[in-house]
């Protein structure tokens, strides 16, 4: 066991100096100087130039402690691996290499998911399709309003103090973040020039709090196993993943989340295919009429990468792709009777293809039960019964179904 500790504490030292989107930020001026020039000049933004070589140096080290056993080996050598590409993404900022690292990290818009088939943009492309047969629909939502940022802290101050304790975050604006919030363990930001809804609220709550949040502390908590405490890349799709289905069975999720999820892909695949930063800005300015959203969800694609187009950030897929994940895993780990396995979900930061490994070192007394869990885990009758049903339904054959389904509707008097 501590040559499995020694790996682990080796990861961890080698995983700190990967701080991705902290390298990638962009100053507040940026954004200043593109409405002063009326957005008609590409923004000019300059990167750090990143040490990574002892992180490299850590990981070196790091494989020859790799044991033959082949569950802590694959482990280990996928961290390693997404920790190096982790190194050289950072080493490629601004430069057309950024996108290969993105994409070996993240992936892209067409690449397949887990059925080898579909891809993000197949499921970006479904839902648009399904916003425009919804468009003008009354689905009871209240006016739009316009919450502002320091109503949204001390909303999220409240339920963290309630849930947490002693151990809440700080909850605090930030001016320079291009997310509406972003969560560690020791704090929750938001951006202060965001418009949220009620609904967005409860969003950040359920996504930044009870998942990114916890994770961090009890990944903290594992003194034996320290890279379960750090949000190296390897993580972020099941991080994101398990964030948004958060939102999705607490029901705090709606359309206009999902619409923002799958507006991300679409326009991380329109610079894939060479639009600029206005390009895309125009897109987003269309979409949401917002100027200062427009920048912000724009600043998401490019960040990192080129601004002329051919090299985005495509972190943004993994939110889609994630939930696809976690989704199933959670579906089938209940139709297998595997539902004991599913606080090792929270236990820290991980992958799901971790589960097998650290189902061993649990048993082997690696690991601490997570110390919180998001409140949809406390009584899961409700959860496992959905898994229950949702994962027959998948089982059913849809094509005769719709058939049906379809003449029916076509058959309705439109009462619109």
């Amino acid at each position: 066991m501590k040559d499995i500790i020694a790996l682990s504490d080796t990861l961890y030292e080698a995983s700190k100096s990967i701080r991705i989107l902290r390298n990638i930020s962009w100053d507040s001026k940026v954004a200043d100087q593109f409405f002063a020039d009326k957005a008609r000049k590409l923004p000019v933004v300059d990167y750090p130039k990143v040490d990574v070589s002892e992180t490299l140096s850590l990981l070196k080290k790091a494989k020859q402690l790799v044991p033959k056993d082949n569950l802590v080996r694959a482990w280990a050598e996928e961290i390693i691996r997404e920790l190096e590409q982790g190194a050289h993404l950072l080493q490629s900022l601004g430069t057309k290499k950024f996108y290969y690292h993105s994409d070996q990290l993240y992936g892209s818009p067409k690449s397949p998911l887990m059925d080898g088939e579909s891809t993000s943009l197949d499921l970006a492309n479904h839902f648009e399709g399904m916003y425009e047969h919804l468009d003008g629909l009354d689905l009871g939502a209240p006016p739009e309003a316009c919450i502002l940022a320091s109503e949204v802290v001390a909303q999220i101050e409240s339920a963290v103090n309630r849930f947490f304790g002693a151990k809440a975050p700080e909850i605090y604006i930030d001016r320079e973040i291009a997310s509406n919030a972003i969560a560690g363990r020791r704090r929750i930001r938001v951006r202060d020039t965001a418009c949220f809804s009620d609904k967005d609220i409860d969003q950040l709550i359920y996504h930044e709090a009870y998942i990114h949040v916890a994770t961090s502390i009890n990944g903290n908590n594992q003194e034996q196993l320290k890279i379960l405490g750090a949000a190296h890349p390897g993580t972020t799709k099941t991080q994101e993943g398990l964030a948004v289905f958060s939102e999705f069975i607490s029901g705090t999720i709606d359309l206009d989340r999902l619409r923002r999820l799958s507006d991300r892909i679409l326009a991380i695949q329109m610079a894939v295919d060479g639009a600029d930063f206005i390009e895309v800005y125009n897109y987003y300015l269309g979409q949401i009429g917002s100027a200062d959203q427009a920048f912000e969800s724009s600043r998401r694609v490019f960040r990192g990468g080129v601004l002329t187009g051919g090299a985005p950030f495509t972190k943004d897929i993994v939110y889609l792709d994630g939930l696809i994940r976690v989704h199933n895993f959670l579906r089938i780990m209940v139709a297998e009777g595997r539902a004991d396995l599913m606080d090792l979900l929270f236990v820290g930061k991980l992958s799901i293809e971790d589960i097998p490994v650290l189902s061993m070192f649990e048993k082997e007394g690696l690991i601490k039960s997570p110390e919180f869990l998001p409140p949809w885990m406390k009584d899961t009758r409700f959860l496992v019964s959905y898994l229950a049903y949702s994962s027959f339904l998948n089982s059913v054959k849809l094509t005769k179904i719709k058939d049906h389904y379809r003449s029916m509707l076509a058959d309705s008097f439109d009462n619109g």
